[in-house]
């Protein structure tokens, strides 16, 4: 199946055409954006800062340990990471804050870190597809080629999705399809955006497509019967055509039917989804 494509590909035996396929949900960070690129560098020291030590703990011991708990629940909305720090420090004799309080810490901090991007996106001084994981325009443009619907189901808080998306150039593929975490987190997940556009437009499971780097929008594709690529991108070096290790294997792991770095091969893709 790969000899059209240009670049590493993998084909879990799940895989098969799926030529009825008509709505497809994206994750994105990660998965089409790079505009918060490098999080973990913010989040992990974060939580070694707040986490009270063991009697001889050490700090790689606990960095591990955030780490851990920091990339099982990645892909779910970011306040899940902030109820597990306040859970572990509860359970080290601390008294933790609100959750919605370390998360809008965090999200101050990683500001400072990504601010510069979003700053030189809005002064032109870069360009949107700079911050685009390899492909991913010409892939948007295909799928759009083809009269598909297009989703938006993201993890980060929906009011920087949409204004990230705006910087992007991406807003103009998804519309008002465009959905992220609430400080209610209970009002959303991205299994919530896919039960509704299984309802809304009355179509079966398997006439879904989606694309993510994180095991939550691939669980729940997978978990009503639609055909989930994994994009097991190499963030740091955007279009070295590799793929990341931890990301491909977990991916995997909960039922990608296929795995791919980027979009480079977006075209050749399509056709083996599409039959066509």
């Amino acid at each position: 199946m790969a000899k059209n494509f240009s670049g590493l590909v993998e084909f879990m035996p799940s895989f098969s055409p799926r030529p009825e396929i008509s709505h497809v949900v994206f994750d994105f960070d990660g998965t089409v954006s790079l505009i918060r690129q490098g999080w973990p560098e913010v989040m992990v020291p974060m939580f070694v800062e707040m986490l009270p030590r063991l009697p001889g703990e050490s700090d790689e011991a606990a960095r591990q340990l955030v780490t851990d708990d920091i990339m099982r629940l990645n892909g779910k909305q970011t306040i899940y990471q902030m109820i597990q720090l306040a859970e572990r420090i509860k359970e080290r004799g601390g008294q933790p804050r609100e959750p919605l309080w370390y998360k809008h810490e965090y999200l101050r901090r990683l500001d400072e870190r990504i601010r510069s991007r979003t700053e030189r996106l809005r002064s032109g001084a870069a360009r949107p597809d700079d911050f685009l994981v390899h492909g991913s325009r010409s892939l948007l443009e295909m799928l759009r080629q083809r009269g598909l619907s297009l989703y938006l189901a993201s993890g980060t808080d929906e009011p920087f999705v949409k204004a990230e998306s705006d910087l992007l150039d991406l807003t103009r593929y998804f519309g008002r399809h465009i959905y992220g975490a609430q400080d209610d987190y209970k009002t959303f997940s991205k299994k919530m955006v896919i039960e509704r556009i299984l309802r809304e437009n009355k179509i079966p499971g398997a006439r879904l497509l989606s694309f993510g780097d994180g095991y939550v929008e691939i669980e729940n594709t997978k978990e009503v019967g639609g055909l989930a690529v994994a994009v097991a991108s190499d963030e740091a070096a955007n279009g070295s055509g590799r793929m990341d290790e931890w990301k491909r294997r977990r991916l995997i792991g909960v039922g990608a039917d296929v795995v791919i770095p980027d979009y480079r091969d977006a075209g050749a893709l399509l056709e083996l989804v599409f039959g066509k």
